[in-house]
């Protein structure tokens, strides 16, 4: 929710009615008429605690005085001006991207794709950590940093993806119906221990071990690359 500004009540109604549209729907908070000032930014510095990225000023044919840009770069408070519409809210959508990317990277170790995994008898290469074998994803994406675990011997852990493999190039992802080699490296002690062959074989699946912290992560980070099917 963020605040904005223009320069007359006709560019400002103009600018909130753009800001609405279904095509857009940008959240505001504030709204003003005339240049961006110290107080403005200061306004808007309450998002800086409630939800950062929104911590932003459109500012739609005003000037911005100098000692507004100068507060707003001391706070981290982003300021976006332009007089045509459009080009405000191109800069709004790139910098939300952004936003999204980098949020997206933070989250990524904690955040475990579902994942079903098919072990190939044919493609055992280490039977002990680091497990190396080759897969096929049966379900969901498999993704490197995501724990395994047998859920046909008890979910016995036996560690997460370190690297994956398809068609000798180096992916982060593999997805339905794909075929990969796989490196599993322990991160316990007792996953060290785990060995193909007598805690599990190419008879029992592997699985993604996801927390309620990883699935809220999915939900606000991630939705838009799973499925329906994922979710279920």
């Amino acid at each position: 929710v963020m605040k904005a500004q223009a320069s007359t009540l006709g560019s400002l109604e103009a600018l909130l009615e753009f800001l609405k549209s279904p095509d857009v729907r940008i959240p505001v908070s504030g709204i003003s008429i005339g240049p961006v000032h110290k107080r403005d930014v200061m306004k808007a510095s309450i998002m800086l605690e409630r939800k950062k990225e929104y911590a932003v000023i459109l500012a739609f044919d005003v000037d911005v005085s100098r000692e507004a840009r100068e507060m707003a770069k001391e706070l981290d408070i982003k300021i976006f001006t332009a007089d045509i519409i459009y080009h405000l809210f191109d800069q709004f959508t790139a910098y939300m991207k952004k936003v999204k990317e980098d949020r997206k990277k933070e989250v990524a170790l904690d955040a475990t794709f579902p994942c079903v995994l098919k072990i190939l008898p044919t493609c055992i290469f280490n039977k002990k950590d680091p497990i190396v074998l080759g897969v096929e994803v049966l379900g969901g994406i498999a993704k490197v940093g995501s724990p395994l675990c047998v859920p046909t011997q008890d979910f016995v852990e036996i560690g997460r993806i370190a690297s994956l493999e398809k068609n000798h190039k180096a992916v982060d992802k593999a997805y339905v119906g794909d075929s990969v080699a796989m490196k599993v490296n322990s991160t316990t002690a007792l996953e060290a221990s785990r060995m193909y062959g007598r805690h599990f074989d190419h008879t029992d699946e592997l699985v993604s071990r996801i927390s309620r912290h990883s699935i809220d992560l999915l939900k606000e980070n991630y939705r838009d690359e799973l499925t329906k099917e994922d979710w279920q």
